[in-house]
């Protein structure tokens, strides 16, 4: 609807600037929105007050000269001028009704568009460590990519999901290290854990999982490994360095173990990364693509990168070590891709993996990091520009984080404490439908307060609930009609619509027409909280309308028209939460 009227003042544009020869550029895009108050019409455009500079005339005098331009149009009841030159714009009553139609027959495609064009979209999100379960944090880096996805392929863009499997490197030893330490306790062996190792549950149960399959073949006694290693970190004298300390028992198990500390490493990855696969299964999120960062070792894309970065001219050498001139690029400083003991950095193997996406062919690449990310925001840019790529095909979102509240008091998260912190954990608590919608009510770069009292809650002030009770609502409605052995006949609902005039049925009708606009909002700027701000509004109306007018008990046109109206509203209400992973439940 938006865009139709959007057309007409283009078409009065383009007609006036060729009747009056004006040499005018018509805008590509019309600034139109939907009116807040009913009494000033159903959109609005400033267009006038936008045209006032280059034409030289006065905001109202080009209002006018719009206006009479504007093609006839069977969406358009009257048009009107307000203040300094506001084009207020009425559709007709039956063009209103019309929605209901439309959602009839269109049902779950409703609200779906072609603004992508079949643009080809890389979408890649929460990609943390397989170090460890997935934290509160990365649930709402999760539950923001899921539903963006959701949207833009609602949207029209051919969307690609995928999680950047950072499974090479330091912490991948660590990790190894971690669960071997761990085994040689369950064998008997007594030390002190490390400070700097991963010291959670799961490293002791992938432990017992070893010796279960190996027995005591891979144990090697304690005095032995930390004979002479250097100091860990001591938190009360602040002496030691628990770096040093992790990397030489890393140093000690590959020594001792040979080719059996990396069939280590590789056990742990696996049992975190099925842990992480089964965690999004469970929360509904759906990945296309794993990517290895250990794929881009057995490759040639590191030396490729590298040697692309060399003969654009952005590499130099110091120290023994090669560097990427990222301030040429406004970066805060030079990085190093190749250290001096030859091994790649990590910043270079993201390059490559860029790389990779751009060979790939998407023509918008859309990495979301976690806010803790943010200084490398410029680097990534800096390094897709050096490489010859077209920056502005990468778009780097930012997901900041969730605090956690039990009503008024914050929830911190520490194991020591006994609070949780893992996804699975909080998912347990309040529910897979609370935790997708909390994690989306909000910008993805806002702070977000996550009330685990309010989430659980079957109150109005719960908003999913709020949403979903409209949803169950109909239902009810619709169960209660065949309890009356009252039948439904559509085409009789679609015939009496013109009788829907109710202010709160006037509401709703203009609320249902928005849909498809939110939707195309909610894509373009990578915003899904736009819709569940409206499911809210939405769902408002809808019980506004519930509470003040009957359905059943009612003349017989009216009651097929009035239960048309609402399964539209109940469809609409479970496209969107579809959109945002979240069930729309029949009862409550």
């Amino acid at each position: 609807m938006k865009n139709n009227v959007k057309e007409l003042i283009k078409k009065a544009l383009i007609q006036w600037n060729e009747q009056d020869q004006l040499s005018l550029t018509i805008p590509d895009d019309v600034h139109l929105e939907r009116t807040k108050d009913a009494s000033h019409g159903d959109f609005a455009s400033n267009v006038a007050m936008a045209l006032a500079k280059p034409l030289k005339q006065k905001p109202r005098s080009i209002a006018e000269a719009i206006v009479k331009h504007l093609p006839a149009s069977d969406l358009v009841d009257k048009v009107e001028i307000a203040g300094p030159g506001f084009i207020n714009i009425y559709l007709k009553s039956d063009t209103q009704h019309a929605v209901v139609k439309t959602v009839l027959a269109e049902g779950d495609q409703f609200g779906h568009g072609n603004q992508g064009n079949g643009q080809r979209v890389m979408l890649e999100f929460v990609s943390a460590n397989p170090t460890g379960p997935l934290h509160v944090g990365h649930g709402r880096s999760a539950a923001y990519g899921a539903a963006l996805a959701q949207v833009m392929s609602a949207a029209g863009y051919d969307v690609h999901t995928e999680y950047y499997v950072n499974d090479a490197g330091r912490q991948m030893a660590i990790l190894a290290a971690s669960i071997w330490l761990r085994y040689l306790a369950h064998c008997g062996e007594v030390f002190t854990f490390p400070s700097n190792g991963y010291k959670g549950d799961y490293v002791v149960g992938m432990a017992e999982a070893l010796f279960a399959d190996v027995g005591e073949d891979y144990r090697m006694p304690a005095a032995q490994l930390f004979q002479d290693l250097p100091q860990d970190f001591d938190e009360e004298s602040k002496t030691g360095d628990k770096e040093a300390h992790i990397d030489a028992i890393i140093a000690g198990g590959k020594d001792f173990l040979g080719d059996r500390f990396q069939a280590i490493l590789q056990r742990g990855v696996k049992a975190v990364l099925d842990d992480i696969k089964d965690d999004f299964e469970g929360f509904g999120v759906h990945i296309d693509e794993w990517f290895s960062e250990e794929s881009l070792l057995h490759s040639e894309a590191l030396h490729q990168t590298i040697d692309r970065l060399e003969k654009n001219g952005y590499l130099y050498e110091k120290d023994g070590a090669r560097w990427f001139r990222a301030t040429d690029f406004d970066d805060e400083k030079d990085r190093v891709v190749v250290r001096s003991n030859g091994t790649h950095t990590y910043f270079a193997s993201d390059l490559a993996y860029h790389a990779s996406k751009y060979e790939r062919g998407f023509d918008q690449i859309i990495d979301i990091f976690g806010a803790d990310h943010h200084g490398y925001v410029a680097r990534m840019e800096a390094g897709v520009a050096a490489m010859g790529f077209d920056v502005a095909r990468l778009n780097i979102l930012l997901v900041q984080f969730a605090i956690l509240f039990r009503g008024k008091e914050r929830v911190q998260m520490s194991t020591r404490s006994g609070s949780f912190v893992t996804l699975r954990q909080l998912r347990e608590e309040v529910g897979n439908d609370a935790a997708r919608f909390f994690y989306v009510m909000r910008k993805c770069e806002q702070h977000l307060d996550f009330d685990l009292e309010l989430a659980k809650s079957k109150t109005n002030e719960n908003p999913v609930y709020y949403i979903q009770y409209a949803h169950a609502r109909v239902c009810s409605v619709m169960r209660q009609l065949g309890e009356k052995g009252l039948k439904h006949d559509m085409a009789l609902g679609n015939e009496g619509l013109s009788s829907l005039v109710e202010p709160e049925e006037v509401a709703l009708l203009r609320a249902l027409s928005r849909y498809p606009e939110v939707i195309e909002a909610a894509a373009l700027n990578h915003e899904p909280h736009i819709i569940a701000n409206y499911l809210r509004d939405f769902a408002n109306d809808f019980h506004v309308y519930y509470n003040a007018h009957r359905f059943l008990d009612v003349p017989e046109a009216l009651r097929h028209a009035r239960i048309n109206l609402i399964i539209a509203v109940r469809q609409v209400l479970k496209n969107g939460l579809q959109l945002l992973g979240v069930s729309a439940p029949e009862k409550m």
